[in-house]
């Protein structure tokens, strides 16, 4: 017991020699310079070699409220570039958490227009630019796109003008600071949205009606292959553009989960919740039928984005995939904000890292 005690005092007379240690301004100072250095040095370059595509989420979640998740988006990175699809509220915050380079961003790709896909434009806008991005950003999507861009350059246009006149035209030039709308028009199912040297980027039609145009994103590069299915129920359409994908990020809904809630809604004559719980159980894909989709289509991976309800943890996580593993046993990932994927240049092989631990 006196060893027990004389080791207890040790310790306590040691993290207060700490406690007064870090309270001197001058060891704050060495250490808030290694902080500051640390941060400014930790950019991902590595996630550029041209070596490998890869896919990261920064945001895995849809409206319902939930801790630790962005709303829908998805980084494709491919030939020194990184292509954002949505924009989903949030979703900048992760990604300027991770230290993207802003001077290598290519384009946004939006999918359709509900707020949980567009919510961040603005801000990822901004931010880009006061971080360094060199152009315009160019902003793709189906009909209705120019509006949407008009909308968020008009709800920021002072905030611009802010910025522009605290630091100064060199630094933050409004030319640059601009968003410039690229609205594609489908031929019959699909369209080439872009060609960058080896990279082809084609959008699909899917379908989440009532909203419409509805779309997703399939890009290939050096053999390499990524989709992305935006908001949609099971349609042959995914199923055709993702033919031998290496990755599918495709969303789900958790019916059986849903229609407990609404249940539930129900039962305390919440009319309102129940009603829209009613109402999104049918424009959206279960795991199950996401799972059927990579069967048909012969994809390697598949990766549940868009999660509705977002499990927030283990068991959840448990109910919300019950029955995928019936239909597809291997090559499924529950997918979370920073789940990246490596799928090297020349190779089938498919890798998994979590971004968000380098941080």
């Amino acid at each position: 017991m006196k060893i027990f005690l004389y080791s207890v005092g040790l310790i306590a007379v040691a993290l207060a020699a700490v406690v007064t240690t870090v309270q001197i301004p001058s060891v704050q100072g060495i250490l808030l310079e290694r902080e500051v250095a640390q941060r400014a040095s930790n950019i991902p370059e590595d996630l550029f070699v041209d070596d490998a595509v890869r896919v990261t989420l920064c945001g895995s979640a849809a409206p319902m409220p939930v801790r630790d998740r962005a709303a829908a988006c998805v980084m494709v990175i491919a030939g020194g570039k990184y292509y954002i699809v949505d924009t989903g509220n949030r979703s900048t915050n992760n990604l300027a958490l991770w230290r993207i380079p802003s001077a290598r961003v290519g384009a946004v790709l939006l999918t359709h227009f509900h707020s949980d896909h567009i919510g961040d434009l603005g801000e990822f806008n901004m931010t880009t630019w006061a971080q360094g991005r060199p152009g315009p950003l160019t902003v793709y999507g189906p009909k209705g796109v120019e509006q949407v861009v008009e909308g968020f350059t008009r709800a920021y246009a002072l905030d611009s003008l802010y910025r522009t006149a605290h630091h100064g035209k060199e630094i933050l030039d409004p030319a640059v600071g601009k968003m410039v709308a690229r609205e594609l028009t489908l031929d019959g199912d699909s369209a080439v949205v872009l060609e960058d040297g080896d990279l082809k980027v084609q959008m699909f039609r899917v379908n989440h009606s009532p909203i419409e145009p509805a779309v997703g994103y399939r890009f290939d590069y050096k053999g390499r292959s990524v989709v992305v299915s935006g908001d949609t129920t099971k349609v042959e359409t995914t199923i055709k553009f993702s033919q031998n994908a290496d990755v599918l990020i495709h969303e789900g809904l958790a019916r059986h989960i849903v229609k407990r809630m609404e249940k539930h809604f129900a039962s305390k004559g919440d009319k309102r919740l129940e009603k829209i719980m009613l109402d999104i159980e049918d424009y959206h894909t279960s795991p199950i039928e996401a799972a059927e989709v990579a069967n048909e289509a012969n994809v390697k991976e598949l990766v549940l984005y868009h999660l509705v309800p977002a499990p927030p943890h283990a068991l959840a996580e448990w109910f919300f995939m019950r029955g995928v593993k019936d239909i597809r046993s291997a090559g499924v990932t529950l997918g979370y904000d920073g789940l990246t994927l490596v799928l090297p240049v020349g190779s089938n092989e498919i890798r998994q890292l979590n971004l968000d631990a380098r941080y």
